[in-house]
């Protein structure tokens, strides 16, 4: 039997989508107001999902106070009130589109959960837009 359990975060950030092969043109073109060259920010909702087994001798799926921590400190930490393509490494030379963020933080919490727990992680960059990676198939 699989549950699945939700985490939900929140954090800020500032970012410019660009692509440097491309010209001036082109980037306006493609990322209209998103290609800001000062910069504009988002206040992002991260929700992660794990399924799993139920731990018979703890009745839970995952601690949801461990997997907060880890947010916390691997994700909310490293993004929050920052501006990802100056403040980042992840970001130095990806542009920071919510698909990437979200690709970004999967492979960052990957590391961290083990991988017997399927990990989906859903991105909300405004009320309504948002991205869902999971990267369990590949």
């Amino acid at each position: 039997m699989k549950v699945t359990v939700y985490r939900k975060e929140h954090f800020n950030a500032a970012h410019r989508l660009h692509n440097p092969n491309w010209s001036e043109e082109k980037n306006k073109l493609v990322f209209g107001k998103c290609n800001n060259p000062n910069f504009h920010g988002h206040n992002y909702d991260l929700v992660v999902k794990l399924r799993g087994s139920i731990d018979p001798e703890t009745g839970y799926v995952y601690d949801m106070k461990l997997l907060k921590d880890l947010i916390q400190e691997h994700i909310i930490k490293k993004f929050d009130h920052k501006n990802l393509n100056l403040d980042t490494h992840e970001f130095k030379s990806l542009n920071p589109t919510a698909e990437n963020i979200a690709v970004v933080i999967w492979n960052i919490l990957r590391n961290q959960i083990d991988k017997t727990y399927e990990l989906i992680v859903r991105l909300y960059e405004t009320e309504r837009n948002f991205v869902e990676y999971d990267g369990n198939d590949l």
